[in-house]
């Protein structure tokens, strides 16, 4: 999931997604589902073979019927370019009476001009043998959506802007984390909570030999079997002002099967004044004495053993958080000892740097 986050922080791959998402919601849903164009009074040229073989087979009768030389140059002209092949084929027709057609073909190869202007309506043709309809020249061919009620375009609009807009106030708001290194990587913002398997809440008097009293406390612990544990907090001065966030969650797992077994968590620093998150990786035993495990962890942030009562310090250009083991012990079974938690708690006490 978090490699999945870390590639949305990337324009190039946001960029993608969003142009593959523009051709979905286009093409299929927009162009061929709600609103697919529908094609009337297109010019006769543009009709399937069969049905221009038709309406050549009507013009030929109707022009046998009516002797009327205009309207069948007029409609002879409709059919392009291909008529030639088609009046070839009505030749062997043995529907049609062969001196109708022989007459028809001497009319048009005798390349005779419309004599006046080209009627624009009349009587449509049936296979009865009235007369065909002329095309109009100049309309041109149109479309005509489809038959959707307005209130149905208006709620598929309104569901299509809530979606996006909620992917994108949870991707860019409720996710907000920069990676290590201005990487990316996207913690869940939750307000401390108070629950069976994690709790968080402000400690009463704790403050370091030296220092002023931090300006927020916090405390989380992991339980096994939390396989979602991930606890963030914000960060504000005693005015009310947002100064940044913190937080713990799980990094690696070892072993298969449920519930994971973690053998090592992040615990990082977001200050809103600096450019990037600081995160360090607080790793078993075993984890940490594991040349690989150690090795790939070392990317997400600097390894630290955790051991009971052991601290670790994090900065940023304007905060300072300590992260305090209170309490910890190792998880029981097949793997090796000391190679996951059953349990830890951390105590997350926050400085504001003052400027010298």
């Amino acid at each position: 999931m978090d490699r999945i986050q870390e590639q949305l922080n990337r324009p190039l791959v946001a960029a993608a997604l969003g142009f593959i998402l523009g051709l979905i919601i286009g093409l299929p849903v927009l162009g061929w589902g709600l609103f697919p164009v529908e094609w009337t009074d297109a010019s006769v040229e543009h009709l399937r073979e069969d049905l221009k073989l038709d309406y050549l087979r009507m013009s030929v009768d109707s022009y046998a019927r009516n002797q009327d030389a205009q309207l069948a140059l007029q409609r002879w002209d409709e059919l392009g370019s291909g008529a030639s092949d088609l009046l070839a084929q009505l030749q062997l027709d043995p529907r049609l009476n062969p001196q109708d057609v022989s007459a028809f073909t001497t009319l048009v190869a005798s390349g005779a001009t419309l004599p006046g202007p080209v009627a624009t309506s009349a009587a449509p043709t049936t296979a009865m043998g009235t007369a065909l309809p002329g095309v109009t020249p100049t309309r041109a061919a149109t479309s005509e959506a489809a038959p959707t009620s307005p209130l149905v375009l208006l709620g598929v609009f309104c569901l299509l802007t809530l979606v996006i807009g909620g992917a994108l106030v949870y991707v860019l708001v409720l996710r907000r984390r920069g990676g290590e290194g201005g990487g990316g990587l996207f913690k869940s913002v939750r307000q401390p909570q108070e629950s069976g398997s994690r709790q968080a809440a402000h400690t009463p008097e704790y403050t370091p030999v030296g220092q002023d009293p931090p300006v927020a406390q916090f405390v989380t612990t992991y339980v096994g079997g939390d396989d979602l544990y991930d606890d963030s907090f914000s960060i504000d001065s005693p005015s009310g002002e947002f100064l940044g966030e913190c937080g713990v969650g799980i990094s690696e797992t070892i072993g298969v099967g449920d519930p994971k077994k973690v053998t090592a968590f992040e615990v990082w620093l977001f200050d809103k004044n600096d450019i990037q998150t600081v995160t360090k990786v607080l790793m078993s035993e075993h984890a940490f004495n594991d040349a690989n495990t150690n090795q790939r962890l070392a990317s997400k942030g600097e390894p630290v053993l955790v051991e009971p009562g052991g601290h670790v310090i994090l900065e940023t250009a304007t905060l300072q958080v300590e992260a305090r083991v209170v309490d910890m012990n190792y998880g029981q079974g097949a793997l090796p000892a000391g190679s996951f938690f059953d349990r830890m708690t951390l105590e997350l006490s926050v400085w504001q740097k003052t400027s010298a």
